[in-house]
């Protein structure tokens, strides 16, 4: 499957912003488990929020709250809503496929394809 993120750039601290990806070639997407991670400069990637196919959602202990993630099978898209934004919100935003099961999917290698990311920058 091929992933393509978008709806990054520059807002300040406070803003709302969505991010989508959208998905094409693959098996169905609705049998995906899905995933969006970020990488900050010099940092390691990071877990952000998944969803599996049931619409089961998990999210990392940082974006509790403020992040929400969708899917919408009929479109092929995963969504992730994020609000409050901060500055340590700064990163590149992938998104992620995965076949693996809910417990496994805040791991990055459990997951086979990725999008290329999404520059998000928060301005303070």
């Amino acid at each position: 499957v091929q992933l393509q993120a978008s709806g990054g750039g520059l807002v300040q601290a406070g803003d709302s912003l969505r991010l989508s990806c959208a998905a094409s070639g693959g098996s169905t997407f609705r049998n995906y488990n899905m995933g969006w991670f970020r990488q900050a400069p010099g940092k390691e990637r990071e877990f952000v929020a998944g969803i599996t196919r049931s619409t089961t959602s998990l999210y990392a202990d940082f974006v509790k709250g403020r992040f929400t993630i969708s899917r919408d099978n009929g479109k092929k898209a995963v969504n992730l809503q994020m609000n409050s934004l901060k500055p340590e919100d700064t990163a590149v935003y992938f998104c992620a496929a995965s076949s693996s099961v809910l417990s496994a999917l805040r791991a990055s290698e459990n997951y086979h394809s990725w999008g290329q990311g999404t520059q998000l920058t928060v301005s303070s």
